[in-house]
């Protein structure tokens, strides 16, 4: 008779991404849901791929309530294995990943050493199934492409047994169009010969194979991150997590859908329109949708024939709908232009484009002979500063305390920090 083990591959959680309190509790309960669901499965590991939190110092009540529900699953006998996702990771100080760990709540399950001028990864072997897991963390910049062209893979591949690897970044060869600009590597830097190869950092789902590389798996996000996600989880992207069943091999692998929310699409083209006349357009069109008790996604496009786009009271709008019993409004306009403003030089469908856009153009006339200041080091430098300098206070940290740690934390994402000793 063969004995199935079970394991649970999630990814991209970020737990923290929302500000606002109603979509930091549905992410909260999409987390809560699927690792709710393990339990009810009755895996026997669960493996999380990147991103468990938003940043690597995040909110402490989102962290206090992850724990909790992290230690439920403990208890009934779930360990929880992770390695390090492009949000996790902090290269000056002390992640959220690294405490609970040391708290034994988590399980990093990344080990390597260098071996001459090659990295020698050990597995990580689960005592209950005797499966083999290694993998390799993501790093800021892209620089873990780098650590897979230093891997001893020849090593990897004949270990014997069942073994997973697990990764957080984007390959060449199955990444989405619309994610063309995100970096990424060749699949054949993977080691050959894995059963499952655990994907994180693409947050639409994807199954995969290459010869050589069978199921290589991207769960996608858990929960939707920012306007970009949700649109496309509103346009039928389905969020979840994938259950493994294996002996010596894998025997099945199964999508587990999670979504705690309902929602809806709307979309307004302003293009030959006046100003005037969007607002009134607009206001008659939501209205009619019937958008109680959902999220709701809004994007608006296009030029205006006359008046400025200051001139649509997007608020106004986006009260509308809130009064009509939408729990949410994530309203997306910035595809309107309009005939008076010409001079806008960069365009894009969110806000994270946009700030890229601004930035490359920005960075591309920069005279400097610092080539970490330049192309996509400057780049991934300026967007890693902006990330830093956004996060939030602490409910008890002074103001004082807080300046002080941004100062600090913005020295030390520049890289300055000894020349200002």
């Amino acid at each position: 008779m063969i004995i199935l083990h079970k394991f649970a591959h999630l990814a991209d959680i970020h737990l923290g991404a929302h500000r606002e309190p109603i979509m930091r509790e549905l992410e909260m309960r999409a987390f809560k849901f699927a690792l709710d669901r393990c339990v009810q499965e009755h895996v026997d590991f669960i493996l999380i791929c990147g991103d468990l939190f938003h940043v690597s110092i995040p909110d402490l009540s989102v962290v206090d309530e992850a724990v909790k529900k992290m230690r439920e699953v403990g208890d009934n006998g779930i360990p929880i294995y992770a390695i390090y996702g492009s949000h996790d990771y902090s290269p000056n100080s002390t992640s959220v990943i690294d405490v609970l760990a040391s708290a034994g709540t988590i399980k990093r399950i990344v080990d390597w050493e260098l071996v001459g001028d090659r990295i020698k990864l050990n597995f990580f072997i689960d005592p209950k199934t005797g499966a083999k897991i290694t993998g390799i963390s993501a790093r800021k910049a892209g620089l873990e492409s780098r650590y897979f062209e230093m891997l001893d893979r020849r090593a990897l591949e004949h270990e014997d047994g069942f073994k997973i690897f697990a990764f957080h970044a984007a390959l060449n060869e199955f990444k989405p169009e619309y994610l063309s600009k995100m970096e990424s590597f060749a699949t054949t830097l993977l080691p050959k010969s894995f059963n499952y190869y655990a994907g994180g950092h693409v947050h639409d789902r994807s199954e995969n194979s290459l010869r050589g590389y069978d199921r290589i798996m991207f769960p996608g996000a858990l929960f939707p991150k920012d306007a970009r996600d949700l649109e496309r989880t509103v346009k039928g992207e389905r969020r979840g997590f994938y259950i493994v069943s294996f002996d010596d091999e894998v025997y099945s692998h199964t999508f587990f859908e999670v979504s705690v929310f309902d929602d809806i699409y709307l979309e307004y083209e302003v293009s030959d329109k006046t100003a005037t006349e969007a607002q009134k357009e607009l206001q008659t069109k939501i209205q009619t949708a019937e958008v109680n008790g959902k999220v709701v996604l809004l994007k608006i496009s296009g030029r205006l024939s006359e008046g400025k786009t200051a001139d649509i009271d997007f608020q106004a709008i986006k009260q509308t709908l809130l009064i009509a019993g939408a729990i949410h409004v994530e309203l997306n306009r910035y595809g309107v232009t309009s005939r008076e403003y010409q001079a806008i030089t960069v365009s894009g469908q969110n806000v994270n484009e946009i700030e890229t856009n601004l930035l490359k153009e920005n960075i591309s006339s920069l005279k400097t002979s610092e080539p970490t200041l330049t192309g996509e080091q400057g780049l991934q430098l300026s967007k890693d500063l902006l990330r830093t300098l956004r996060a939030e206070s602490q409910p008890t940290e002074a103001k004082r305390e807080y300046e002080s740690r941004m100062t600090k934390q913005g020295i030390e994402t520049l890289g300055i920090k000894e020349a200002l000793q």
